[in-house]
């Protein structure tokens, strides 16, 4: 297995996945992940709800298609690609974002990481995010892929409803888990020089 490092150095997100399914153990591992993650007050108020029933997931889809076509998409087609990547490299993104837009409900397993009794407001995610990421590295590090989507967020109460949430739970992300159709591969990121700065804002960082 690769060391934490090389897993996180290679820790693409993985949006076209085989429908093949996933054994019980290996999300069980990546549960177990998720729980060894700091939170506020160390008061573990998340919540993991595993999805495996095809009738939820199409219910929760049709929210999802619906924010890409009201918001992402027409995002992507206007925005400059992010720093450390080329723009036929950004192009090939859309397209991925696209692929899981389209095939959301055939990811074998997801994994809805929700905040029990949390306003769903923006310091909540400091009690749920840290947790999502131990999982998404954990995929990575048993050859799943994955990728952290809140997208379904432009219509969360619907997104809950369709989920079966009780009252005071709200959901923050979702991890589509699959197989990967292709390969992992080292991320494209800015180079320290362009977004670290050391004392002084806009001074170079000396490390």
């Amino acid at each position: 297995m690769p060391d934490l490092f090389e897993i996180m150095e290679n820790c693409r997100a993985m949006r076209r996945l085989k429908p093949d399914p996933v054994p019980d153990e290996l999300i069980a591992k990546v549960l177990h992940a998720g729980t060894c993650a700091p939170s506020g007050g160390n008061a573990q108020k998340w919540r993991f709800l595993v999805i495996k029933d095809r009738k939820i997931k199409d219910g929760v889809a049709v929210w999802y298609k619906k924010a890409y076509d009201e918001w992402i998409g027409p995002r992507y087609s206007s925005v400059a690609p992010p720093p450390g990547v080329s723009p036929e490299k950004f192009k090939r993104q859309h397209q991925a974002v696209e692929y899981l837009t389209d095939h959301f409900a055939e990811a074998p397993v997801w994994i809805v990481a929700c905040l029990d009794g949390a306003n769903p407001g923006p310091g909540a995610g400091a009690s749920i995010y840290p947790a999502v990421q131990n999982m998404v590295l954990a995929c990575r590090a048993l050859g799943l892929g994955t990728t952290l989507t809140n997208r379904h967020m432009y219509f969360q109460k619907e997104v809950d409803k369709a989920l079966g949430l009780p009252e005071g739970v709200h959901s923050f992300a979702i991890l589509p888990i699959g197989y990967p159709m292709g390969k992992f591969g080292p991320v494209k990121r800015a180079a320290l020089k362009d977004v670290v700065y050391q004392d002084k804002w806009g001074q170079a960082y000396a490390g």
